[in-house]
């Protein structure tokens, strides 16, 4: 693929973003989660006995509030109507793997979010003073390695799932328990510390921890380096598994929806 499809893509989902900002910040609001679980948290370290203090709490949810801004991810929605519906046919006239609408689709709408996410950011810090804090200048840049990947990671996941659209029309309701899962293994309603060590021990070595808890605690400055290059390095597996999963079931679901007339 090249630049001017990937710059045509792009304008032209931001542009249609850009038509519904009011749900945008609402979707924006949709994820408040971790700001919500922030007050629960921070209220119960004050008691003691967590390994994370109040301060410490408000800024992890801060920063799990802004990695989940990155990467929301509804391509199973999408791809289940397309099959449905039979909109998958025009989508396979074009020269392009169906699944590039999807994935630019996502980025435009995360251009499009990013003033209401950085808008509830300032509303939070001012709530919150005692939360704020400067990210080390090498953590950023990381992090434009690290959410990104956690973005594809994400996608591929999800997109993968979708793929079972082409057998069942139900495939969206595989992702609603999916997502409980994601939500409780991913570090967004509790970071990982608060968990006992076996199951710990267990999840850094699935792909649920790195989707938000890692980005997050990169943020907050308080991931060592060898956890650093071991997050990555795991993310790249876990993308590379779905990828080549993914691809499988694409190849298959293509064979059984031209079977069917699609």
């Amino acid at each position: 693929m090249n630049w001017r499809i990937i710059s045509t893509l792009t304008t032209a989902y931001y542009a249609y973003m850009l038509e519904y900002r009011a749900e945008l910040l609402l979707w924006a609001l949709s994820n408040s989660l971790p700001l919500i679980m922030l007050g629960l948290w921070s209220h119960s370290a004050q008691g003691g006995g967590f390994p994370l203090t109040g301060t410490e709490f408000e800024r992890y949810f801060l920063a799990v509030f802004i990695t989940r801004q990155f990467n929301v991810v509804w391509v199973i929605w999408e791809f289940e109507k397309e099959v449905i519906s039979g909109q998958l046919s025009h989508r396979l006239l074009q020269p392009i793997d169906p699944a590039w609408h999807h994935f630019f689709s996502h980025i435009a709408e995360r251009i499009a979010r990013l003033p209401f996410v950085i808008g509830l950011t300032v509303l939070f810090l001012l709530m919150y003073p005692q939360a704020m804090w400067l990210p080390h200048w090498r953590h950023i840049l990381l992090l434009l390695v690290v959410v990104p990947l956690a973005f594809i990671l994400r996608f591929l996941m999800q997109y993968t799932s979708a793929m079972l659209a082409f057998w069942t029309e139900r495939a969206s309701a595989l992702e609603q328990l999916l997502f409980l899962i994601y939500l409780f293994l991913s570090g967004a309603v509790a970071p990982l510390e608060v968990i006992p060590l076996p199951i710990r021990t267990f999840l850094v070595w699935t792909p649920f921890p790195y989707l938000v808890y890692f980005p997050a605690m990169l943020l907050v400055g308080n991931l060592p380096g060898q956890e650093i290059e071991r997050g990555i390095g795991v993310l790249l597996v876990w993308s590379g598994v779905f990828w080549l999963i993914n691809r499988y079931l694409w190849q298959q679901g293509l064979k059984r929806y031209s079977a069917m007339g699609g």
